[in-house]
């Protein structure tokens, strides 16, 4: 599947979920406080979301991100291959997001996310209010800040998140870290 067509399924899935909701463009603005236009964009397939974005997005519509994404990219099936699993990057920081678990009725996702060296992505608090989650960090070093808290995680390292504060994975070294976001959602 290519860019384009992650973008395109990606933005017909975010109408989807306003419709659903009997939102507006701009009821989906306001709540979550990004332009309408740039919704509109996102929704056409003609920008590809950044991914404090769909964070804001997914919050606002009461979803993770995790399951915002796999509502858009993911296949039915217990087995999910490697090279079937979807694949996402942020457009702003070049951060790549794998699908690594099978679309299920479980209330697991598991995703494995490369930050490269010098990046940083924000994400409200909106966007981890109906899940829990940890990350494992398999390579590289990865500083998390939830909140006020500044966590430096290392190769091994796994760190479960406390309750929904904005918060920043951020990148301060030079080569790429990969790490393993394990969510579990609420309900």
């Amino acid at each position: 599947m290519t860019h384009a067509d992650i973008d395109i399924r990606l933005g017909a899935r975010i109408r989807a979920e306003r419709e659903s909701r009997g939102w507006s463009l701009t009821d989906l603005a306001a709540r979550a406080q990004v332009s309408r236009a740039m919704i509109h964009k996102v929704e056409r397939g003609d920008s590809s979301p950044t991914a404090n974005l769909l964070g804001k997005l997914s919050g606002a519509f009461g979803l993770s991100m995790s399951t915002l994404l796999a509502r858009a990219e993911a296949a039915g099936g217990a087995l999910l291959r490697r090279d079937d699993q979807p694949v996402w990057t942020d457009p702003e920081t070049g951060y790549i997001r794998r699908q690594v678990s099978p679309k299920s009725e479980m209330p697991l996702d598991l995703v494995q996310v490369t930050l490269p060296g010098g990046k940083e992505v924000a994400m409200p608090a909106s966007a981890y209010a109906f899940i829990r989650q940890m990350i494992w960090v398999l390579e590289g070093v990865l500083v998390f800040v939830e909140g006020d808290v500044r966590h430096e995680l290392h190769p091994g390292d796994c760190l479960h998140l406390g309750a929904p504060e904005d918060c920043v994975f951020r990148n301060e070294g030079h080569p790429p870290c990969t790490y393993v976001v394990a969510v579990l959602r609420d309900g």
